[in-house]
């Protein structure tokens, strides 16, 4: 039998590596990041083009490196970081496994300039498809440039997976956010195409949130500290009442590395319970601080994932300092009540024994006597004397003179009140009624060969769905203007996608007459909207479309509709009286597609006679 095991060239080792190190353009920045801030540098900027996929540019101040260590950054498994297997569990730098660069260069165009402090003339290396093209002195900087071209230029069913451009820039936002919250003492920049993102000055924490997320956010944070001998907690968490429809702004910090740990989020949301609406998600922007020794970082490709010896400790730690600040800041509810200074005791009466008043009691006393007795007069203990009231009768003297003039029952006007809904259950006349609900979430109604049961909220959904869609076509939504402009805060990011979405949003029936980099004026409003609920409908919008960025002009109208139809349709639970109920069921089949919601969900059921006679069989 002939041998069939060989080993795999090393250009063909590197391009399967790099499937696992470098997904898309923000796994690049995300690498060359941390290499920057691993070489001790200050000053960190990032230059992208076409969203990474034409260049991805990282420019540092750090230490650089000699010429060796310039050619050999680009081997596999070459690295710095460790010398030996123990090393792996006190790591306090970024990278470690020396793959980074290596994948980087199997799948781009990589070029490279560094130069260290020591040295007068710095590196210049080229480097195509793991093969290196040239290597030569030049004139640079001290530090390290690193310039990444046409990514995946070598694997193009790779690249035909990467997203949309604007996909690919948040991705990269993202990872550019992170590191920058991880190190607010470094100066970092972000420019695309350009123009400039993101252009962060070296700070403290604080700052460094409100620099990123707006100048807004920084009233909505409540600080958590907390010291242990397991953890050190530092960071800030969102006031309940600015909590979020998406999970945008959550950040763990582990050493300064960012992490995705499901089990302490999950002890940040029990420590704001009761304190959240429903489908609504805290900020936060934690830092942990524990022995590296106590945890395992290498068990994921992207480090992102971080193993913990003791993870319920970490759990309990983390809950109870959160509700802590929560009541410290008077955030949560405290079991303590403010004192009222004017319900204490004086001085004088502290122990002054209580003295029981004295009360004379007139028994023969009769207050439909005659005017004519002369009875004595109710008499308290403080000297107080009732007056006798007149005869009783003359309490009605008069009365048959104001009887005397008649009304005209019929000139009366009474306002009219619309009643929604009926408390103790209505009196109508069931016979009459078409339709009626079934436990605040279905509407029943009756056909010739049986009987109709709607979803209340995804019929609304269906039927909202269709108006908006025609509206933002058509343009022929109608607006309510409002009597005071609507100001709301959201952060850079936000603004930046409400700027995209502008133009389809006015045409559903909203007025925008200022748009800043972290607040928005609204003067009108479209006429299903309350005002009320404008602020938590545009957060559920931004939500959707964070989840799902569309590719063109036509899937941004139709998400557009789909989250507004949703979020305005009425809800479960809501009770509607049998003219709303009439009015959805009417509007509903007079949709083009009354059977489906725009969810592709099923809208109704039928139950046919032979159906309920089979249930009684």
């Amino acid at each position: 039998m002939s041998n069939v095991i060989q080993l795999l060239p090393d250009h063909v080792a590197n391009q399967i590596a790099a499937g696992e190190v470098v997904q898309r353009p923000a796994s690049v920045i995300k690498e060359l990041l941390e290499n920057s801030i691993d070489a001790k540098a200050s000053r960190i900027q990032v230059i992208i083009k076409d969203a990474g996929k034409t260049l991805v540019q990282v420019v540092d101040d750090g230490v650089g490196m000699s010429i060796t260590d310039s050619r050999m950054c680009f081997e596999r498994h070459a690295t710095s970081k460790i010398k030996l297997a123990d090393d792996l569990f006190s790591l306090k730098t970024k990278g470690f496994r020396g793959e980074a660069l290596a994948s980087i260069a199997a799948i781009a165009h990589v070029e490279l300039k560094t130069r260290s402090e020591e040295d007068e003339v710095g590196t210049c290396i080229k480097v195509e498809g793991s093969k290196v093209v040239s290597q030569d002195p030049c004139v640079t900087p001290k530090g390290t440039s690193i310039c990444v071209k046409n990514l995946f230029y070598n694997i193009p069913a790779r690249r035909n997976f990467l997203k949309s451009d604007n996909v690919e820039t948040r991705h990269i936002i993202d990872e550019f956010q992170r590191v920058a919250l991880a190190h607010p003492d470094i100066n970092f920049s972000l420019t695309h195409n350009g123009s400039e993102l993101f252009q962060l000055p070296a700070t403290n924490v604080r700052q460094r949130i409100t620099n990123i997320f707006g100048g807004k956010t920084n009233e909505k944070l409540v600080p958590v500290e907390e010291d242990t001998e397991i953890v050190k907690i530092s960071g800030f968490v969102g006031k309940p009442e600015f909590a979020k429809k998406s999970r945008g702004e959550q950040f763990f910090f582990v050493n300064d590395r960012y992490i995705k740990s499901p089990y302490l989020n999950h002890a940040v949301v029990a420590s704001f319970e009761g304190l959240l609406k429903e489908k609504s998600y805290p900020s936060y922007f934690l830092y942990l601080e524990v022995d590296p020794k106590s945890i395992d970082i290498n068990i994921h490709p992207t480090k992102t994932e971080i193993k913990f010896d003791d993870e319920h400790a970490l759990y309990a730690i983390l809950k109870s300092a959160i509700k802590h600040s929560l009541g410290q800041f008077n955030v949560a509810p405290m079991l303590d009540f403010e004192r009222d200074s004017e319900l204490d005791t004086p001085y004088d009466y502290q122990n002054k024994a209580a003295s029981a008043p004295q009360i004379e009691v007139d028994r023969n006393f009769n207050p439909f006597q005659n005017e004519g007795s002369s009875k004595p007069q109710f008499s308290g203990g403080n000297g107080f004397r009732r007056e006798k009231p007149a005869q009783w009768e003359s309490l009605y003297s008069g009365m048959q003179q104001e009887t005397e003039t008649e009304v005209d029952v019929k000139q009366i006007e009474f306002e009219s009140e619309e009643v929604t809904g009926n408390l103790f259950g209505g009196r109508e006349d069931e016979a009459e009624k078409s339709t009626f609900q079934l436990h605040k979430k279905y509407i029943v109604s009756t056909l010739k060969s049986g009987i109709l049961v709607i979803d209340q909220h995804r019929a609304h959904t269906r039927v909202l769905y269709e108006e908006l869609l025609k509206n933002i076509t058509v343009s022929a939504a109608v607006s309510q203007q409002l009597l005071f402009p609507l100001r709301l805060q959201f952060n850079n990011h936000e603004v930046e996608m409400l700027k995209e979405l502008k133009e389809s949003l006015e045409q559903t029936g909203f007025i925008f007459s200022q748009i800043d980099k972290d607040e928005v004026e609204i003067t009108g409003i479209p006429t299903l909207i309350p005002e009320s609920e404008v602020q938590i409908l545009l957060e559920q919008l931004l939500a959707d479309f964070e989840k799902d960025v569309p590719h063109d002009g036509f899937s941004q109208t139709d998400l557009l509709a789909k989250s507004l139809a949703k979020s305005m349709a009425v809800r479960s639970g809501t009770l509607l009286n049998s003219t709303e109920q009439q009015h959805i069921v009417n509007r509903l089949f007079a949709c083009k597609e009354p059977a489906l919601n725009p969810f592709n969900k099923t809208v109704f059921i039928t139950l046919s006679v032979d159906e309920l006679d089979k249930k009684f069989a």
